[in-house]
């Protein structure tokens, strides 16, 4: 049984560069166990300006963990049994456009799923749920998350389409352009299911994407060093953001995404 000091309502889910939770005072770290196995790696609970937050590193604290085998499912499991009403994404992600340009960040508000062999729901049978996600991303912490990058000179693009990607290789010239027909604007390979499951868990979800680069339609191959490199300029403005962004969250919820499972179970 958890104490409460070990709840937290707000998480953090840590991309690719963000492994280790310096912007969490008093950090305690828990193991915890789920039906679907292990989580990525401990979870930290702690506190940001007051605050109770828990953090997890989404590929482990060494990034171990490619983006086709996270355990999406033990994750926000785990997150659920700590009390977690909002989840804070944070990844990094390839430009599709020319104004989203490397370094700049983007609070997403649609995305197309290109995965193909993930575990997309908690509803496995006998019980069925077909959960709606016309609008995936929750309008309260997006508006909050792009209010707080304007107020402290971070560029944040209010809007943006993420087409997820299997992974854990990048695009195909061929495919970059054919994401970009679609009317995508970033390309990443974690949104999904992790964006599903928490809608299915009840909880608020919102991605701060770090564009790192631009995908292979400008005809220019992507390596990941370029894309580290990038995203360690881009890691101490992201924990500046979450520094700011958390305290602003209020405790009321004033959405739907805690709805959106009982129009959901047949």
């Amino acid at each position: 049984m958890l104490k409460t000091e070990e709840k937290a309502r707000i998480a953090i889910i840590g991309g690719s560069g963000i492994y280790d939770p310096t912007f969490v005072e008093e950090p305690k770290e828990l193991k915890i166990y789920t039906p679907y196995g292990e989580p990525s790696d401990f979870i930290t609970v702690g506190t940001v300006k007051g605050v109770k937050v828990a953090f997890l590193p989404r590929h482990g604290k060494r990034h171990k963990i490619p983006p086709h085998r996270i355990n999406y499912r033990a994750n926000i499991w785990a997150l659920k049994e700590l009390g977690v009403e909002r989840v804070i994404s944070v990844s990094a992600v390839g430009s599709l456009r020319v104004d989203y340009e490397p370094g700049d960040f983007v609070c997403p508000d649609q995305f197309i799923d290109m995965t193909k062999s993930r575990e997309y729901t908690f509803f496995d049978g006998p019980t069925v749920a077909h959960v709606s996600m016309a609008d995936p991303f929750c309008p309260q912490l997006r508006s909050i998350c792009v209010e707080t990058a304007r107020d402290i000179g971070i560029k944040m693009h209010e809007k943006g389409t993420y087409v997820c990607i299997e992974g854990p290789r990048f695009s195909t010239r061929a495919e970059s352009k054919l994401w970009r027909s679609f009317g995508a604007d970033i390309i990443g390979m974690t949104l999904v299911p992790e964006v599903n499951l928490a809608r299915e868990a009840r909880m608020c979800y919102v991605t701060i994407a770090m564009v790192t680069d631009y995908d292979v339609w400008q005809e220019k191959p992507v390596t990941a060093h370029e894309v580290e490199k990038v995203m360690r300029e881009n890691i101490e403005k992201a924990k500046k953001l979450l520094y700011e962004l958390i305290p602003r969250i209020p405790e009321e919820r004033k959405c739907f995404c805690e709805k959106y499972l009982d129009e959901a179970i047949l």
